[in-house]
């Protein structure tokens, strides 16, 4: 069973990171698979109430591979951790099959309640670096999870969700999802609304400069104000 797992979790790794080289080189000096062998048999004393072992062994990981993951998550099938430096997954976060999470990911609670208080990741989840999923919320299947993003609310299979607090800004339906994911080409929302206004901007000018045209209405250029009053505030060299 362990070494099954394992053998799937190296040819995951060998799929997802186009870097690896060799099953040598993933036994050996991959810290995101080290941290899911690990969990396993931490995972393996917890569903047995043996708590301070299980939690010895995930601290013993979390040292070895600055990966932490609670003995009590449940983490699915050929799941891989990209570098994995700075990890977090809390203690009732599920984390479904084939998915990648990419460093510095957090998968947090928000409440000090027993009970369910962190997420559920669907299967072929990708996770950005450094981004927080926060709450028992729910990312459907194929969802994207961008970097440095914080996602506070559901996440339907299929959705790239970018920002703070995070936005929907792509939807793919079910026969298009896969794991394919360009960082540097995810939408900006942000920058989106500054175009949009921009060009509104500069419509509103183009209009107003014809209405003056029309009427014969001579005016000073719009920023000759703030040059003079720029003009004024600047120290006097003398």
């Amino acid at each position: 069973m362990f070494l099954d797992r394992m053998i799937e979790d190296i040819n995951s790794a060998m799929k997802k990171d186009p870097a690896a080289k060799s099953v040598s080189e993933i036994v050996l000096c991959y810290p995101g698979v080290h941290a899911l062998w690990f969990h396993r048999v931490a995972h393996f004393f917890y569903n047995r109430k043996m708590y301070t072992i299980a939690r010895v062994i995930s601290h013993f990981a979390r040292f070895l591979t600055g990966v932490e993951i609670h003995p009590g998550a449940n983490i699915g099938r050929r799941v891989f951790i990209d570098h994995g430096m700075g990890v977090v997954i809390g203690e009732t976060s599920e984390v479904g099959d084939d998915s990648l999470i990419y460093k510095g990911v957090v998968l947090g609670g928000t409440s000090l309640e027993k009970g369910k208080r962190h997420p559920t990741l669907g299967k072929n989840v990708v996770v950005g670096s450094n981004s927080c999923v926060l709450g028992p919320i729910k990312i459907g299947d194929g969802a994207r999870i961008g970097s440095g993003s914080v996602v506070i609310k559901d996440v339907p299979s299929g959705a790239t969700v970018v920002g703070v607090p995070g936005k929907i800004v792509e939807k793919k339906t079910a026969e298009k999802l896969e794991l394919d994911f360009e960082h540097g080409n995810l939408p900006d929302p942000v920058a989106d609304v500054v175009k949009i206004m921009l060009k509104m901007q500069h419509e509103l000018e183009q209009r107003l400069g014809a209405i003056e045209k029309d009427h014969n209405i001579k005016a000073r250029p719009i920023f000759h104000d703030y040059e003079e009053k720029a003009a004024e505030e600047l120290p006097d060299d003398k």
